[in-house]
């Protein structure tokens, strides 16, 4: 008779496992599918999603294993000889996860005042830069321009300056800095580089009005600094985002490399005197 008392218990406790699995895939479809048919008319942020997601998830399971532990006779016993001594273990376990809720806390922070969203170009610290993957209670998943994953504590970034390069605007101006020699004709060369950024499909003209009527250039250059072995001159040319501006800033290296090696612009070289005393 016991053991078909607790056959019956385990069984029970099985269910209840698989209705909460089930019970969290069929939320997290018709969120999705809410999220998916909403966004477009009332501009919902994925990262409320994904997030409100996993905070369904967490309630989902604790209901369940606390049903599975009420079911089953062995862990309910067990589990009123814990709770006689909470006072100990609410002791140690409050000490040992102080980081975890520290990172939950966090996550909350974050999906509240959105330092940063799902799908943004981010920089934390002296991490890689990437894209917001997925922000979960615990931390934030960061996918890397190199295909990999940065998987970070919400907590180790609350504390981090994060450079954000998608909030506001996504725009970008890439800076392009190029060294010529002193014998080269300084002019010429900032006619080539100011001509290479314009014709380049990703520059972006974000002059306004009143600044295309004086006749303001689309991308303004200027020297930047007489160095050691040559004159260093700058261009400051915008892009849509932070990945076609890379792309544009390679792009425009090696065309302006050609140009200059046709139209006899000569790069800097380092030069060194040595003297030879008696």
């Amino acid at each position: 008779m016991e053991f078909i008392t607790e056959h019956k218990s385990f069984f029970s406790a099985a269910i209840v496992i698989l209705v909460a699995i089930i019970a969290s895939r069929i939320i997290r479809r018709l969120l999705k599918r809410f999220f998916d048919q909403s966004s477009e008319h009332l501009n919902v942020d994925p990262t409320r999603y994904r997030f409100f997601r996993n905070m369904v998830d967490l309630v989902i399971f604790t209901l369940a294993g606390m049903l599975v532990v009420y079911s089953i006779p062995a862990l309910r016993t067990l589990g009123l000889t814990l709770f006689a001594g909470a006072g100990i273990i609410a002791a140690v376990v409050g000490f040992a996860s102080q980081q975890a809720f520290s990172n939950i806390i966090s996550g909350i922070f974050i999906v509240i005042f959105r330092p940063f969203r799902v799908n943004d170009i981010i920089k934390v610290g002296s991490f890689d830069s990437g894209i917001v993957e997925d922000i979960t209670l615990r931390h934030t998943v960061i996918r890397s321009f190199e295909n990999r994953r940065l998987v970070i504590p919400n907590g180790v970034i609350s504390e981090q300056t994060v450079l954000n390069s998608s909030l506001v605007d996504e725009h970008v101006c890439m800076l392009i800095d190029i060294g010529i020699s002193y014998e080269s004709d300084v002019d010429k060369a900032l006619l080539i580089l100011q001509d290479e950024c314009i014709k380049h499909p990703s520059c972006v003209d974000r002059r306004k009005t009143d600044e295309k009527n004086a006749g303001e250039p689309i991308v303004e250059v200027k020297v930047l600094e007489l160095s050691d072995s040559g004159v260093i001159i700058r261009a400051g040319v915008w892009a849509d985002d932070a990945i076609k501006g890379f792309d544009m800033k390679c792009d425009l290296l090696l065309s302006v490399k050609k140009r200059f090696d046709t139209e006899g612009i000569e790069f800097p070289f380092h030069h060194r005197t040595t003297v030879f005393k008696n």
